[in-house]
């Protein structure tokens, strides 16, 4: 089969449906692939590296006539007509806000695949362009903001005074809001974000920024999106919003719900509370907007300064990024779709991947697909009810009392019998343990390793007492009688012992610094 890479008809589209190096792949897979001229010019792959990876550049009109297409945005009327009948088409489609499209297709007997109907599950995250899209314009919102907002983002202290850093708020937790907050977080922001969901709270928090939470009851997605706030939550939710608008320097909304205008978060009069100077980027400007005011594809500056991008194109604004996401998307889909490489078309409806991108075939609409409930967050199993504790019985002081007075008579007898030296050195050993004690009880946990190789030292310093004990020992007396014995135990005991810490300490210290090594 031919696949076909058109030249996009829309004049701000910089994206491109495949690179060179996913032709490549499509060309293994036993595809002859197709490319218009001048398709990937805007995306900075040239006919040339194209040819180099096996494609062949033609014209429009064999483009459209191959046996499947791959292109960027939805199709107009004249390239539907173009399609041969029962050709393949991938593409976006927009199906829940286009019914008369899908109409058109049908009409027009086409297979279509629309690459932004992959279900939300775990095996179609690879062919998913939602998420890849998302991805790239949550990065570029920030650096939309910072191109206009008139100060630093990260906080430095100069020769002229000290500069805080810049506050950002993002609303929505999703692909496109978590790239936002990893990206103003790595410019050095203080970075909040919020989320309908309550379980992204963790994600966010483990990029570097704070979950700000709605004082109200949240909710759980099903599908992987998020779902349309209640009334309470509504509410809510705009105090938030009023809260942080006053406060913080710029504001990205990534809000969207399948199907359905965007929602409204910031009211005209919530941006009258922003600073001049303050941002706000509005992701689904396209959708209704986020943001009252906001304008499609245009910047609008309100009266007290604050300025609101509404531009619908972030992807395409990094065409070469894009292009090889949203083309490695293709490539996936056409691994499912091809399970023999052998360049032939096999659609499966029984699969659920398939069937939920299936939007037309065989003249008849296929939309919608059969739902696929997933859960965002598996609900925990309850913990079982914990058994109670035996109560346990107080220790009776006298007898620990008793205990502690049995030991002091027990070591004043050893001292009336022991040498004299040995009560000094007794002291010295009990100073020490005390000492030793507080020392390495104050010591982080994540030192203790280094420190156990310090304390090999004092090993080393054991071993060469033991080392002079054996060296002193009587030479003319027998070795295993009287006093000689006695210090040749201990001798030996002492090189035993010091010598298993010396070296097992170093094994285990220099296998821990292993892990922390490159390569």
């Amino acid at each position: 089969m031919q696949i076909g890479i058109p030249r996009e008809s829309d004049p701000r589209e910089t994206r491109v449906a495949a690179t060179p190096k996913s032709v490549v792949q499509l060309i293994k897979l036993g595809y002859e692939v197709l490319v218009e001229a001048g398709a990937g010019s805007h995306a900075a792959f040239p006919n040339e590296e194209y040819e180099a990876a096996g494609a062949t550049i033609v014209n429009s009109d064999m483009i459209w006539g191959a046996d499947l297409v791959a292109k960027i945005n939805e199709p107009t009327d004249s390239e539907i007509a173009s399609m041969k009948k029962g050709a393949c088409l991938i593409s976006l489609i927009g199906a829940p806000r286009n019914p008369q499209l899908l109409e058109k297709l049908a009409g027009a007997d086409l297979i279509v695949l629309a690459m932004d109907s992959v279900p939300r599950i775990s095996r179609a995250q690879s062919l998913d362009v939602i998420s890849s899209m998302a991805n790239i314009g949550g990065y570029r919102a920030v650096i939309e903001a910072a191109n206009v907002f008139g100060s630093f983002f990260t906080g430095q202290v100069t020769a002229a005074g000290k500069v805080p850093p810049a506050k950002v708020f993002v609303s929505g937790a999703g692909v496109a809001g978590l790239a936002a907050v990893g990206t103003a977080n790595s410019l050095g922001a203080i970075v909040r974000a919020t989320d309908i969901r309550a379980e992204v709270a963790e994600q966010v928090e483990s990029m570097g920024a704070e979950f700000v939470a709605v004082e109200a009851e949240s909710q759980q997605s099903t599908d992987g999106y998020a779902k349309e706030a209640t009334a309470d939550y509504a509410d809510a939710a705009a105090r938030m919003y009023a809260e942080q608008c006053k406060d913080v320097d710029i504001i990205i909304t990534t809000a969207l719900i399948p199907g359905r205008p965007a929602p409204r978060l910031i009211t005209a009069e919530m941006v009258a509370t922003m600073r001049p100077g303050s941002v706000i980027v509005d992701m689904a400007a396209g959708t209704g907007g986020n943001v009252e005011g906001s304008v499609a594809d245009e910047i609008v500056t309100t009266a007290n300064g604050v300025k609101i991008i509404g531009y619908t194109d972030l992807p395409g604004r990094l065409p070469t990024q894009a292009s090889q996401l949203f083309s490695q998307n293709i490539v996936n889909l056409m691994k499912l779709l091809t399970p023999e490489k052998d360049g032939q078309l096999t659609l499966d409806l029984d699969d659920v991947v398939q069937r939920g991108m299936l939007v037309a075939k065989d003249g008849a609409v296929m939309w919608p697909p059969p739902a696929v409930n997933v859960s965002a967050a598996p609900v925990a199993p309850a913990p079982p009810a914990p058994e109670p504790e035996p109560q346990k019985k107080p220790r009776d002081k006298r007898v620990t009392y008793g205990v502690l007075a049995l030991c002091a008579l027990a070591l004043l007898a050893l001292f009336t019998v022991s040498p004299t030296g040995l009560i000094g050195h007794f002291m010295v050993l009990m100073l020490s343990v005390v000492i030793g004690f507080y020392v390495i009880g104050n010591v982080a946990h994540s030192l203790h390793t280094p420190l156990m190789s310090v304390t090999n030292a004092i090993s080393g310093i054991i071993l060469v007492g033991c080392l002079l004990g054996l060296i002193l020992v009587d030479q003319t007396a027998s070795l295993f009688a009287g006093t000689n014995l006695i210090i040749l135990i201990l001798s030996v005991l002492g090189i035993l012992l010091a010598s298993i810490n010396v070296f097992g300490g170093f094994t285990v210290t220099q296998r821990m610094l292993k892990m922390f090594q490159k390569g």
